[in-house]
């Protein structure tokens, strides 16, 4: 695969924290947040940490660490921060890198760069992450557009919750994409259940670049 792989979504708080989590332990990989935002509850690296059972060497620092839970550019804002793009970088790394986004792919980082700018920029493929649940198939391929539009390869759409095959399926067909697999919403969340559900639904070969 790429030495660095970016996993986006279609919209905020749907799994995939918990997906970048599953691949990059699977991977035996690193993770990276370029932006966290949102510091009173376990962050984003935490998550990862916990579920994937990467070291922190591993766990690659965020450029920005920001205290307000909301969109980076309307965080940094409130928190009298500056985002700059310069320092959004991926950073080297001796296997493969996990690159997480923040919510969707339109996501704005500042008042004229949004996260799909970034991917761009970067040149690296990217695996979306959607929900099962009803508004999936817009979302999913609005963001299919977005991602397409600025030239960037899509690795293909990994779903999160129950399963839901026309969508599913739909989203493929219409969007051209790949289906990678859908990850089951795991009750109780732990490192082992997630190693072994990831195992059962995904290929680590399809992520391939």
């Amino acid at each position: 695969m790429s030495r660095a792989l970016i996993v986006t979504g279609t919209d905020t708080g749907i799994g995939k924290t918990v997906f970048a989590a599953a691949l990059a332990g699977a991977l035996g990989g690193a993770y990276w947040k370029p932006v966290q935002a949102g510091l009173d509850e376990a962050t984003d690296s935490e998550l990862v940490a916990r579920l994937a059972g990467l070291p922190t060497d591993r766990i690659l620092a965020e450029a920005y660490r920001l205290r307000t839970p909301c969109s980076p550019h309307r965080a940094a804002e409130i928190d009298g921060a500056a985002i700059d793009p310069a320092r959004l970088v991926p950073p080297a790394c001796d296997r493969p890198l996990v690159i997480e986004g923040a919510g969707g792919v339109l996501v704005p980082l500042t008042r004229d760069l949004v996260f799909a700018d970034l991917f761009a920029r970067w040149a690296l493929p990217v695996v979306l992450v959607a929900r099962t649940s009803l508004g999936t198939i817009n979302h999913s391929l609005l963001s299919i557009e977005a991602l397409r539009a600025r030239g960037i390869g899509i690795v293909g759409i990994a779903f999160v919750g129950d399963p839901n095959e026309d969508s599913e399926a739909t989203i493929a067909a219409i969007g051209g994409v790949r289906r990678l697999g859908r990850l089951p919403l795991l009750d109780p969340l732990d490192r082992d259940g997630l190693a072994r559900a990831f195992a059962a639904h995904f290929r680590l070969q399809d992520f391939a670049a």
